[in-house]
Formats: C-alpha cells, structure tokens, sequence
C-alpha cells in the first residue's frame, strides 16, 4: 500500500517529496522521450519509409511532419478526458492511464510495417499511433505537473514543478542519444531497416513506471482535501448541481475563461521555439535542400543544448519562487524574441559550435519561461478544477504554438527565407509577453482551495 508521509498541516514530508518529484521526473521523462523520437523520426526517417517514394524530400518532410502535428491536435483533447478525470478521480489514476496509454502506442510504432509493405495504410496508422501519443501526453502532464505541485512546500512550489518540466529537455537528450547511439552501432542500411525502431520499443519502460505510481504513491493532499469536504459535507447543504458544475472542464470553462486563454498565450513562446529548434533546426541541416549537414551532427547540436536548458530550468524556477512568476517569464520571452534574429546566421555559418550556440541561447530564453510554468499554471485555477483548467490552458497553447511551427517554419524556410522564421519566433514572445503581462502574481498562493476562486484581477 502507498506511504507518502504527511504532516500535521498536510504538508508531505521532505524524503517523500523527493520521491513523488523523482518518480515524476522519471515518467515525464520517458513519456517525453516517447513523443520527441516521433519528432526526430518525422525529421529523419518517416519521410523516407512511410510516404510514397515518388514525393520530393521537401514534399514527403512537410507530409511526415503534418503527422507530427496530429499529436499536438490530440493534446488538448486529452487535456479534457484526462482533465475531468483528474479533477474527479485523483491526478495518480490520470497520470497512470496516460503513462500506460503512452507505452502502448509508441511501442505499437515501432513493430508497424513501412509504405513499401502495406502501401497507404501505413501513414494511416502511424497518424492514428500519433494521435493516441498526444491524447496520453495531453493528460500526462497535468497529472505529473500536480503531483509535484500540489505536494510541494508553497515556498519551493516553484523549484518541485521544474522536475515535471524537466522531464522535456531529459526526453530529448535520451531520444536523441538512442538514436546517435543506434547510428554508430549499425550500418545507414541497418539504421533504416530496423535499428530506427529500437528507441520505440524501449517505451515498454512506460509500463513498469505507471505501476510503481500506482501502488507506491499517494494522491496530493490538496486532492485529499477536496474529496474529503465533498464526502463530509451534509446532503442537505449540497446544492443541485448544473451540467457544468458535474463536469470540471465545463466548469473551469465558465468560471476560468481569461486564465485559460492566458495560459493559453503565455506558452506560444516556449512552444515556437522550442519545436523549431528540436524539429525543424535538425531537418534544416540535415535536408539536401538545406544545409546539407550529416543526421549526426544536427542530433549532437540538440543533445548538447538541451543540456544547457536543464539547469535553466531549476534556476528560474527557483528564482521564481523568491522573487515570483512573472518577472523571469516575462524576462525569457523578451530575450528569446530578440535571439530569434541571431539564430539562423549563426545556424548558416555550418560550424558546429556556432550552431550549439544558437541552439543553446533559444533554450535558455524559453527554459527561463518553461521552469516557473507549472507553478505558475498550477497556481491560477482552484483544486477542484485545477487538472482541467491548467490542462486545457497549457494544451491549447501546445496546439496554437507547437503543433504547427515545424510546417510553419518550413513553408516560411521555402517561400521566403529564414528571416521570416525569425519574425514568427518574435511575434510568438510578444504574444506571451502581452499574456504574462495581463496575468497576476501568483506566488504563495494558498492551494488549498476547494471552491471555486473569482477571476484574477490584472496587475501591472
């Protein structure tokens, strides 16, 4: 049976906050790890064995990378079915569905057979494959973010969230030395005939993790809390409910709209760039029409940068909480805007470490936004709809920012010149700069809150 010790305030204790924030660093991780190979693959691989061999590289990379999207189109749909699930069952149960559901699919990926072998079914299933991929990543991170979030001290509330982020940029490194690893050790023959299916398979890992959530841990005392007011309160002082009311999302949709769409605003940054950089930037070097690169070296130059993003991550979600939310969000969007100018003639001079350094410095600006985030978004919705309201905000902003900045990227590449890429990256920081301005400060908010709070008045 689960411990997760507990104070007399309801606080978890620090050995079992370590264990809660390892344990979701470890399943965001390998989820993660399961949804950035897809990238990768979309880049590198896919176009070649999934599609029609008659297609253009640039024809076939803009086709491989619309299923890439699918995924993002699917996030916000299991921020909803994940969502009303985590805010009525618990956010364990949420999180491990979508552990599980993540593991099935990914390893279903990697035994699927090539266009060559069953002709147009084959991009088919590898869409609907991606499309479950993003319904589990969709509820997966809602969960992960509060289990931490919900379980943490409210003065590291900031600092425990960065484990459920970190979980991205760990997700990449391992994707991407799985798949220089898998390089070295075979033949181009062997890579693309076999070896390329190696990292999907290894997401079976997915499963053992969600078991071990599921009996080691405990729900967040917040979520504790709220299920024992609704089982203590007298049925005579509870009122009717509404459809809404019965359902969080609807909820959270009526009683948190401008949260949301916030939320919603201030991920368009992160996203922009961050899917430029770990999709877009390793198909621009490695694409004959581009650069011209090897496949190697583009991975090398992501692996190494989302490295540097790592401590970026806990250091501005640290400084988060000392000095609050805003300040170092609004401060990533404003430096990530004006680095978007530097990224591309640093990326064209083809000298590897010029082009670490631009991967590096857009990692940077954005983990300066993505480190506080999920105490930021944690903190803006009450519990009895956080799952929903915090999902819904942060997966509509994946879908807006994230879902179509590869394709994006790649029709401004081809029709106009990289520079335009540049001023897409701008407009996403200026867009988050305007949300994070018009959202309030939330630092030291008390989470445990079982009714519905009023709408967050504007700071300046």
């Amino acid at each position: 049976m689960a411990n997760q010790n507990v104070n007399v305030q309801g606080e978890v204790s620090a050995s079992s906050m370590r264990r809660v924030a390892t344990t979701a660093l470890a399943g965001t991780s390998i989820e993660w790890f399961d949804f950035f190979i897809y990238g990768t693959a979309a880049a590198l691989i896919f176009p070649q064995l999934f599609f029609p061999a008659d297609l253009s590289p640039t024809v076939a990379l803009i086709a491989s990378f619309s299923t890439f999207a699918v995924g993002f189109l699917a996030r916000p749909i299991g921020g909803v079915v994940f969502g009303h699930f985590g805010d009525k069952v618990g956010r364990k149960a949420a999180l491990v569905t979508a552990l599980m559901m993540m593991g099935v699919a990914t390893t279903l990926i990697g035994i699927l057979p090539t266009y060559a072998l069953i002709g147009p079914a084959a991009p088919l299933i590898l869409t609907l494959l991606r499309f479950t991929q993003g319904l589990a990543v969709g509820g997966q991170w809602g969960g992960a973010m509060l289990l931490v979030t919900e379980s943490a001290p409210s003065d590291q509330r900031g600092y425990y969230g960065a484990f459920a982020q970190a979980g991205a940029p760990i997700g990449i490194i391992l994707a991407n030395v799985a798949f220089l690893g898998i390089s070295y050790a075979c033949t181009d023959e062997q890579f693309m005939s076999w070896g390329w299916r190696l990292p999907f398979l290894f997401s079976i890992v997915l499963i053992g993790i969600s078991l071990y959530v599921q009996i080691s841990l405990e729900d967040t005392p917040a979520f504790k809390e709220l299920e024992a007011n609704r089982a203590n309160a007298p049925e005579a002082d509870q009122p009717v409910k509404t459809t809404s009311e019965r359902s969080p999302v609807l909820q959270v949709i009526r009683t948190h709209p401008r949260q949301i769409l916030l939320a919603a605003g201030a991920f368009l940054a992160v996203q922009v760039s961050f899917y430029i950089v770990v999709a877009f930037l390793p198909a621009y070097g490695a694409n004959p029409d581009g650069l011209g690169l090897s496949r190697d070296f583009m991975l090398a130059a992501v692996l190494i940068s989302s490295f540097v993003q790592i401590p970026t991550l806990f250091l501005s979600a640290a400084y988060s909480d000392r000095h609050g939310r805003r300040g170092v969000y609004m401060l990533g969007a404003i430096l990530g805007g004006f680095f978007a100018f530097a990224l591309f003639p640093l990326i064209d001079t083809g000298n590897f470490w010029l082009i670490v350094l631009a991967m590096s410095g857009a990692q940077i600006f954005l983990s300066m936004m993505y480190g506080p985030q999920a105490a930021f978004l944690t903190e803006l919705f009450s519990t009895e709809v956080r799952y929903s309201g915090a999902s819904l905000g942060y997966q509509l902003g994946a879908i807006l920012g994230g879902a179509m900045a590869p394709i994006i990227a790649t029709a401004l590449w081809k029709d106009f010149g990289t520079i335009y890429i540049s001023v897409y990256i701008a407009i996403a920081s200026v867009l988050t700069l305007i949300s994070v301005i018009l959202l309030t400060e939330t630092k030291g908010l008390d989470l445990e809150q079982t009714k519905p709070v009023k709408e967050l008045e504007t700071t300046t």
